[in-house]
């Protein structure tokens, strides 16, 4: 089984910054994309940046310049460092990691379990 934990959430004043961090263990064989989705109150979930397995970057335009996504394969991490944040950009934030397990020869989507992250002065 693989399981997928998240922490670095947090209440922040705007303009401070918090890092996110989600770790995956479990009987893997390769990890594919990883990436950080965001649900706030009332909208549906948004992608906010993706990094694939060769370290490209994509960023939805809100927070391009100011979210930066980075892995460690060794590791099975994903990190996203938040500067400058906004109020709009509270939001419960989901990881996910697409996973090929050992002894499949496909990938699937694993969820980190949320975490709150509150910009609020």
């Amino acid at each position: 089984q693989v399981q997928l934990v998240e922490s670095g959430g947090g209440l922040v004043q705007p303009g401070g910054s918090l890092r996110l961090s989600c770790g995956t263990s479990g009987s893997i064989f390769s990890i594919n994309d990883m990436g950080w989705y965001r649900q706030a109150p009332g909208k549906e979930r948004e992608l906010v940046a993706v990094i694939s397995s060769g370290g490209i970057t994509k960023y939805t335009d809100p927070v391009k310049g100011r979210f930066t996504i980075s892995r460690d394969n060794a590791k099975n991490m994903v990190y996203l460092q938040m500067n400058s944040l906004k109020l709009e950009d509270t939001a419960v934030y989901y990881c996910y990691q697409d996973v090929r397990i050992i002894g499949n020869n496909y990938f699937t989507r694993q969820w980190g379990q949320g975490t709150q992250v509150t910009v609020s002065s």
